[in-house]
Order: structure tokens, then sequence, then C-alpha cells
């Protein structure tokens, strides 16, 4: 049943419930909720979700490990689906086509980096999937573990024809995460390229990294992961805990890639810097990462951090994809398994990336 919502400027927008799953509280399980959902306003198109990919942001949210979370939460930014119905002045999509909807659904679109195809850096604050403020409702944003999702066409993505739809959705965080970091920095032939850690996001970097046409060295904590890290593209991989293999690159890579949000030592990582060399750090540890000074300073190497890329660059990886034929690795799982799959998330028992196939919350 549709319902008139007031909105910013003293505007109503009609709205209607749909179903989710979500937390109401960050030691509770993800359950079914209904939440509200607006009917497309000119300019918006309404998605039904198809896939959904699981991020591990989605944890930290739900379990409000990052601080910070408004319940009820529903998380879920890799979102595939079907274009259901469209605003009358929508002019990038129609009804019946595959759209793609990643980390933010909008920004302020009026500040220095918003101007410049900049928006995910927005000054004001970009409007993220889910747990940002909704300027159309009120309250706070739901993300993709739902039966829709209602978005502005300008932050909207299309999907190249031949990738497959469930491996496509996790390119929506874990590809631009990695993407655009290697796409900033440059990285290319005749270059050395090293990526930490083999997870969701590590292995999207390895299958970048590749296709862009660097040497691609993984180092990695476990030995079982060395065969498949070739089959990523890998040209070799370095085991971290080895002392005598982390000398075999050491002050010879280019670019480093640091994927692992558990803590470790980064002035490892560092050491295999070349000069001007530069480690780029998109995994999140919870705790900071001691840096010693002297990792950096002889070499005038850098130590910096990449978030996800702007509407136009998520695009570009899409299309790069499409035209490199790259996905991710995908483990499919019906959204009434999350809470499973969220300790199994935990554990890295996964290869490489939780897809959630929503039909299953539709007919249940």
């Amino acid at each position: 049943m549709e319902t008139a919502i007031a909105a910013e400027g003293g505007k109503t927008v009609d709205a209607r419930p749909v179903k989710a799953f979500g937390t109401e509280a960050a030691t509770a399980p993800l359950n079914q909720l209904n939440i509200q959902r607006r009917k497309p306003t000119p300019h918006d198109v309404e998605i039904e979700i198809l896939f959904c990919g699981v991020c591990h942001s989605d944890l930290h949210t739900a379990r409000n490990e990052w601080h910070g979370t408004v319940y009820p939460c529903v998380p879920g930014h890799e979102i595939v689906g079907r274009i259901v119905s469209v605003g009358n002045h929508v002019k990038k999509f129609k009804v019946g086509d595959i759209g793609a909807v990643g980390c933010m659904v909008d920004s302020c679109r009026e500040c220095d980096y918003c101007q410049e195809g900049l928006e995910q850096y927005c000054e004001v604050g970009n409007t993220l999937t889910y747990n940002s403020p909704d300027k159309f409702l009120g309250g706070h944003t739901f993300g993709g573990y739902s039966e829709s999702i209602t978005v502005d066409e300008n932050f909207v993505l299309k999907v190249p024809e031949n990738l497959d739809l469930a491996a496509t959705a996790p390119l929506l965080c874990a590809g631009i995460t990695t993407y655009s970091p290697l796409k900033h920095w440059k990285v290319g032939p005749g270059q050395k390229v090293g990526v930490v850690g083999i997870g969701g996001l590590g292995h999207m970097g390895v299958k970048f990294a590749k296709a862009m046409g660097a040497e691609v060295i993984v180092f990695t904590t476990s030995p079982s992961k060395v065969e498949d890290a070739k089959r990523l593209g890998a040209d070799d991989v370095v085991l971290s805990k080895d002392a005598a293999q982390m000398q075999r690159y050491a002050g010879k890579l280019h670019f480093v890639l640091d994927c692992v949000s558990a803590s470790h030592d980064i002035n490892e990582y560092l050491s295999q810097l070349r000069v001007d060399g530069t480690l780029a750090l998109v995994g999140a540890p919870e705790h900071p990462l001691p840096v010693a000074a002297f990792s950096l300073i002889p070499q005038r190497k850098s130590f910096a951090g990449s978030t996800i890329g702007s509407i136009a660059e998520t695009q570009e990886m899409l299309d790069f994809c499409g035209k490199h034929n790259i996905v991710s690795d995908i483990e499919m799982i019906n959204i009434q398994h999350i809470n499973q799959a969220y300790e199994r998330l935990v554990k890295g028992d996964v290869k490489y990336r939780f897809v959630i196939d929503m039909a299953s919350l539709k007919n249940s």
C-alpha cells in the first residue's frame, strides 16, 4: 500500500513497503523486515534487485564495528537488477534494462569535487546506499538486501551484456575499490605490482593488474592459496611468513595494493617498493598500522589510501570488465543463509565473494 511521506522542503513523496533483510541491533541476527521505498520521482529508476554481493563493510556496519550505525540497518551495496519503472524525465534507462548500483546513490553535486566528477569525495558527504541520511523519505537509506531500490538515474550503471549478472555484483564495490587505485597510479606494462591478501578485494586486484599488463606478485599468509592465486593471474606468489621469500622482491616493486583488513606489519610491504614506489591501502584494519619513518624516507616511497571510484570511473571499470571478460569469483547463497555467511566471512571461508540470489527473498 502506497503512503505519502514528507520530504525535505515540505514536499511529499509516494512510498510503498518492500521486503528486506536487516538487523535491529548490533548483536541481533539479520532477519526479514519491511522497509519503505520511494516511488520514482522524475529522475529516478526503480530496480528489482536480482543479485546483491556481500561485502565485509556490510558485516562491519550491521554489527556497528565502525560505530555510527543507525538501526534498523539493511546492508548491501553491490546491486544488480532489472529496471521496472522510470521517472518521466529519465533518459539513460528504460523499463527492462539491467542496472547496477554501488556504494553511493547521491551527492551534493555542487562542491568542487562533485563538479570535477569526484563525487566519492563529496565535501558535503555523498549519500551512501545504506546508513546515510535519506533526503527523500527522511530517516536513513537502506541497501540491497531487499526486493527493490529506487535511485537517481545518474547514480545507476550499465552492465555489459556479456557479463554474468551474479558475478558482476561484487564489481560494484570490490571491483571499483581495487580498479580505482590501480588506474590512479597508472599501473601498466613494464611494472611489477604486488597484491597483498587474496580475498574479496585481493582476487579482483590480481585480475585487474594482470589485465592492465603488469607483472603481478601476490603476497599471502596461506600456502593453500598459492595455486589459486596463479589461477587468478599471479605471475608469482610469496608466502609472507617466510622471511627468505620476502626478500625476493624487496626494493623491486613499482606499486603495492594492500587489501588486508586485519592487523599486519605494513613496513614489511613498504620494503618491497623501489624508489618512488607507492603502497595504496584499500583494506581497512580496525587498529592503526605503525609506519616506521625509514620505511619511507630513504627511497622516497609513498604510503597512500584509496576509496571507491566516481560514477564515471565505475562505469569505466565495468566497461573494462566487459572488454576483458572479468567478473568476481562467487559463491551464491539464499538470503535466509546470510547470518551463516557472515560467520564464514569472519573466518575468511569464501572464495571469494558471497552473492545473494534475491529471488530467495521475493519467494519467502
